[in-house]
């Protein structure tokens, strides 16, 4: 059994030059998984709605639907670190809002920390958290609309051979110390590119940590889990180098089972009778 991690290890990983790993995982059951793998991070993603349970539109999971994932996932973790996204709304509303709705998570599912996208939209949301004794993973990047306003196209912003303008990594700078300034423990820096990455890494004291557009260059990743693993139902088709291919591997075992039962033939695991 590993030590429990704090935002204080998290700091001191860091300073180390050692890389913080955090997995998106929505269940108790891959929540135990990653947590016996020794994952500094548990985030319990947002995009649950989305992504498992086939929402059409990534903004229609609520605090309520959220609110039984964040306590599936903080039943199966004992070392790593809990964090919960708010749904769309919360942070949006105002400081207020976003205090009572990280209250609730914190006392109705025990999350140790808050994940705030677009926090650099919003620092006073941050501040407020803080204030009330709530820690936060604060959100910031580049999107195709910040990338276009700069003249960059949004795809080639990870690509080693890009040209990224001064006024573009001093933005992202400033948006991360802001963040830092407001009392954030870690940074979520999407897209963040290897030009634009190194420099902010270097800029701040906290971690710096990124899921989509990151890389080495940052103090660690985040990873979906279960696309990680192939864990859809379009991985059945799918060719994508992943670490496995779970959908497959269902769909073969579930096949085999199928024909079991079509066959008269006992189903395997199953008790006999």
């Amino acid at each position: 059994m590993g030590d429990k991690v704090s935002l204080a290890s998290l700091a001191a990983m860091k300073a180390r030059g050692e890389k913080i790993v955090g997995m998106v995982v929505w269940d108790t059951h891959m929540a135990k998984i990653v947590d016996r793998i020794g994952v500094e991070i548990a985030s319990v993603g947002d995009t649950v709605g989305h992504n498992l349970w086939g929402q059409a539109n990534p903004l229609e999971i609520t605090m309520d639907q959220m609110m039984p994932v964040c306590q599936a996932v903080r039943r199966g973790v004992k070392n790593a670190l809990v964090s919960a996204d708010f749904p769309f709304g919360p942070l949006q509303a105002g400081p207020q809002q976003a205090v009572d709705a990280a209250i609730r998570m914190v006392k109705e599912a025990g999350v140790d920390m808050i994940k705030l996208d677009g926090a650099a939209e919003a620092p006073e949301g941050v501040e407020a958290l803080v204030k009330a004794g709530i820690p936060v993973w604060a959100q910031f990047g580049v999107t195709p609309q910040t990338a276009l306003a700069y003249g960059m196209e949004y795809k080639s912003m990870n690509t080693a051979d890009a040209v990224v303008p001064d006024e573009m990594v001093d933005t992202l700078i400033r948006q991360a110390k802001m963040l830092e300034d407001a009392g954030a423990s870690l940074l979520d820096f999407t897209n963040s590119g290897p030009i634009v990455g190194p420099a902010v890494v270097e800029a701040v004291t906290i971690p710096v940590i990124g899921g989509f557009g990151g890389g080495p260059w940052l103090n660690g990743r985040v990873r979906m889990a279960h696309a990680a693993i192939g864990y859809s139902a379009a991985a059945v088709d799918s060719d994508a180098e992943n670490y496995a291919n779970v959908g497959k591997i269902a769909f073969d075992a579930l096949g085999e089972c199928a024909a079991d039962i079509r066959a008269g033939k006992q189903i395997k695991g199953a008790t006999k009778r």
